[in-house]
């Protein structure tokens, strides 16, 4: 079988095209010893395709580039696949030009002619192909457009064709970059007609220093107005009436000569847990099409580019802010894609930082609350939470820069891609990635405990009881205690809150349980406005999920883990303690 590595810059297209060539059939891992994700993909099962980490050089200063040159050293490479973008030929050839040394046949791949040409630059393919000796492939990734002559070269075999020379052994980047420009003189052309790209036009106001703060932050308004106001809550609630007025009544009625204890484990383990956070699915989809919007777009990259200046006073460089936004996400691919950053001080820092960010699994948590408590203000009062977040890691990060991580700053590289309108197909995909996630975490974890508490609830060490003298209760008037002097001293909350390690979402599904029939009217009856805001609070800030605790121990060893685990819960409680106390006085 022929095996092809697929290298490129970050945002070249890259994952465009290894998606485009393997389909549905590709495996996700990490490299051996090294905690770098790896991508490996059959095209028609006749050629394996390992996407290589995006780098912009071989230096082998970080883990991605010491991977991608390892592997092509010793990995048994037939070809390589180096994707460019065909608009910044100038920048990327750099990396081209170190691929030469592996002695591999090299397909160039140059993906976004359409920009290029947009651009008035015209390329002589032959030449390019002729100087640099490899074959010159142009496509549109994007578009699907010269996708299957790549194919058909991969499976024919036809890249063995060119004769392999040695490659360029260049002493220094200034040398490389010389050769680069010899090269270009003679394939490129400039159509002097042309005016600014839509890409130039647009960044003049989007990252005008007085204009890209303000519009950075109207944008991630209007993600969250249409999250919880426009489409994702109003999705919601309708699946939330049908939940209660016709799955719950029909399958009362399908188990009335069932016994007592197992239609109770059905409606009120079951049902009540999995499906009270089930049912805030769209609210998950509604976001994530929102940042997938932004990622696809290229309006992601320019956030990092803006936050730089931000990000410095903490420490970091703008970089740092890309896993910071993963994090939105979930908080476990967020502190893996820490390990991109050049130094362990920014890496570390990073991942500390990375749980402060509201991830998704506490979305159902909010919209619950917000529905009950703040009705007609639930964008305001989530998008408060985000920022609290936000404002916090600054917070805790400008105190551990000064304090743990006392050591210089590192420069700032990143590219700016092309805008582009996103795809339909890709946005579904990515989206429905997420959504994906969320359903198997409710069908399994979240199954799993809904159980657990429904059964610790109706039983104590006498036998089924009622819920006040189950051993749930007994537990929960244990920790209570702790977070009385938050406005939330019931029992219930505290439970939820401890099952919530498992995942923020059984915060939800436990609630559904323990309280049982309408959850919103218990609520009501449990929490004010004030301890309800306080209580999200303590939910947005307390220790991670898990999941969250395993990466952060397997990245950076059990102190990191332990560390994280314990300031989060003391931030937690001070701040919802200071939230819930100035809010009594108000």
């Amino acid at each position: 079988m022929i095996t092809a590595a697929l290298v490129g810059n970050p945002n070249v297209g890259k994952t465009s095209l290894f998606n485009i060539l393997t389909g549905s059939n590709q495996y996700v891992g990490n490299w051996a010893g090294v905690t770098v994700e790896k991508k490996e993909g059959y095209l028609e099962n006749e050629v394996k395709i390992v996407d290589l980490p995006g780098i912009y050089a071989m230096d082998t200063y970080s883990n991605e580039e010491k991977v991608s040159k390892d592997f092509l050293i010793n990995g048994d490479t037939d070809v390589i696949i180096n994707i460019v973008d065909a608009s910044s030929l100038d920048r990327n050839l750099y990396l081209t030009t170190q691929l030469k040394e592996f002695n591999k046949p090299i397909i160039l791949v140059l993906n976004m002619i359409d920009v290029a040409e947009a651009k008035g630059v015209k390329i002589d393919y032959s030449i390019l192909s002729k100087e640099l000796n490899v074959i010159v492939l142009p496509i549109i990734a994007s578009k699907s457009k010269g996708i299957d002559e790549l194919k058909k070269m991969l499976i024919g075999g036809d890249f063995l064709n060119p004769i392999i020379e040695n490659g360029y052994q260049f002493q220094h980047e200034k040398e490389a970059y010389a050769y680069i420009g010899d090269v270009l003189k003679k394939c490129l052309s400039y159509n002097k007609s042309k005016t600014s790209s839509p890409t130039e036009k647009l960044d003049k106001i989007l990252l005008n220093k007085y204009l890209a703060y303000p519009i950075f932050f109207v944008i991630l308004a209007l993600i969250f107005k249409f999250t919880f106001s426009w489409v994702g809550q109003p999705l919601a609630d309708l699946l939330g009436e049908l939940l209660d007025n016709i799955i719950v009544p029909n399958i009362n009625s399908i188990l009335a000569n069932s016994s007592p204890w197992f239609k109770s484990l059905v409606v009120g383990g079951i049902v009540g847990g999995v499906g009270s956070v089930v049912v805030f699915l769209p609210v998950i989809l509604a976001l994530f099409l929102g940042i997938s919007f932004l990622e696809d777009s290229g309006y992601m990259a320019r956030a990092a580019f803006i936050m730089d200046k931000l990000m410095r006073k903490v420490g970091l460089s703008g970089k740092a802010f890309i896993p910071l936004i993963v994090g939105f996400g979930c908080s476990v691919p967020g502190i893996m894609s820490a390990r991109t950053l050049e130094s362990e001080k920014d890496r570390k820092l990073t991942a500390l930082l990375v749980p402060l960010m509201s991830c998704n699994a506490r979305l159902p948590v909010y919209a619950m609350f917000t529905s009950v408590f703040f009705v007609g203000r639930a964008t305001t009062v989530v998008f408060s939470l985000y920022l609290l977040g936000i404002i916090l890691s600054f917070v805790i990060g400008l105190l551990f820069k000064n304090t743990l991580f006392k050591k210089d700053e590192e420069p700032f590289i990143i590219e700016l891609p092309e805008y582009k309108m996103p795809e339909f197909k890709n946005l579904m995909l990515h989206t429905w990635d997420k959504g994906k996630g969320f359903l198997k975490k409710a069908g399994g974890i979240i199954f799993a405990i809904s159980v657990i508490v429904w059964f610790l609830s109706n039983f104590n060490f006498h036998g089924m009881t009622d819920i006040n003298n189950s051993i749930l209760a007994s537990i929960g008037k244990v920790i209570t205690p702790i977070f009385s002097p938050l406005g939330f001293g019931n029992w219930q909350s505290s439970i939820s809150l401890l099952t919530g390690l498992m995942a923020k979402e059984v915060v939800l599904g436990t609630m559904g349980v323990i309280f049982g029939g309408n959850l919103e009217v218990s609520l009501a009856q449990h929490f004010t406005p004030v301890s309800a805001y306080a209580f999200l609070v303590f939910v947005l800030l307390y220790t991670p999920c898990v999941s969250t605790i395993a990466t952060m121990k397997k990245e950076y060893g059990n102190k990191m883990a332990v560390f994280s685990v314990a300031y989060q819960l003391i931030l937690a409680w001070v701040v919802s303690f200071v939230v819930f106390r100035i809010g009594s006085l108000l």
